[in-house]
């Protein structure tokens, strides 16, 4: 899966999200947030592993109506989703739980 270096404002909505083919991991932060620069080699890692489909970083905060659909509260978080349902979560993950989150994903 192609990792984005950077979390980027809101592009879609969750009713657009929600009808996303495939598989898609959704991550919530920002650029200034340092457990989100912390995780990042990690879910780098873990991404590269997987098969195809689409990393999308969002730009969360106050206001920002995605990642309050997904009632997102630490950052980052990261959601897996497939053909529009969602799969599997992780809040703040380090390498363990990264590779358990994407263990089960084919």
């Amino acid at each position: 899966m192609q990792y984005q270096g950077v979390y980027k404002e809101e592009t879609l909505g969750r009713t657009e999200l929600d009808k996303v083919d495939g598989l898609v991991v959704v991550e919530f932060g920002a650029n200034w947030c340092g457990h989100c620069l912390a995780a990042q080699a990690d879910i780098e890692n873990a991404l590269e592993a997987l098969p195809d489909g689409q990393h999308i970083k969002v730009e969360d905060g106050p206001g920002r109506r995605l990642g309050r659909s997904f009632r997102v509260k630490l950052w980052p978080t990261l959601i897996v989703m497939k053909d529009g349902q969602e799969v599997a979560r992780a809040v703040r993950p380090d390498r363990a739980a990264l590779d358990a989150l994407f263990s089960g994903i084919n």
